[in-house]
Parts: structure tokens; C-alpha cells; sequence
């Protein structure tokens, strides 16, 4: 589990300090303040494989879309497949560009 190899006091804090996030301009000032610019970019880019592994898009046409290596889409499907559920939980919660619920 993420806990057992973090330490635990600094991890609570990042997440209670995202569960104060109010809006999506709240959400973009806190990112640009805490991660780099790749490491926004390769957050963002696995939660667009994520997304895109959900549909059944194949590997390739996810590479294409999102600038993924393989090795970067196949560890984001071994999370989804055997992780915490945290991308399943997130993905169910937010809405695609239509405004309808995401599948699950």
C-alpha cells in the first residue's frame, strides 16, 4: 500500500491540503505551485491513458493520442487492473466533455 512506503504524516497532509481545493482555479494555482511542469504533464498524461484504457482504446491509438510510451500505458492498466481502484473511482466520478457520466 502507498502508506507503508511513503511517509505516512507527509502523505496525510498532501491530501487533506487537495481536499481543501474548492474549483478547477483553485485545483490549477495549487498544481503550478507543487509539481513541476513534467510532473504535471506524466500526472496528467496517465489519467488521460487511464481514461482512454477504459474505453477499449488500443495501445497504439492511446500513444498516438497522448504521447504514452507503451511501458507508460501498460503500468497505468496494471493499476487499473490490480491497483486501489483509485483511477476506477475518479474516472466514475468525473464527467466526459458531453456533460453525461462516464462509464462506471
Amino acid at each position: 500500500m502507498l502508506e507503508e512506503r511513503m511517509n505516512q504524516e507527509q502523505l496525510e497532509e498532501l491530501a487533506e491540503a487537495m481536499l481543501t481545493i474548492r474549483t478547477r482555479d483553485e485545483a490549477f494555482l495549487f498544481f503550478e505551485d507543487i509539481f513541476t511542469i513534467k510532473e504535471l504533464q506524466a500526472v496528467a498524461q496517465r489519467l488521460a491513458v487511464a481514461r482512454l484504457l477504459k474505453q477499449k482504446v488500443t495501445y497504439q491509438d492511446i500513444a498516438d493520442q497522448t504521447g504514452a510510451s507503451t511501458a507508460t500505458i501498460s503500468r497505468v492498466n496494471r493499476s487499473l487492473t490490480y491497483g486501489a481502484g483509485g483511477y476506477q473511482m475518479v474516472l466514475g466520478r468525473m464527467k466526459d466533455t458531453s456533460g453525461a457520466a462516464s462509464d462506471e
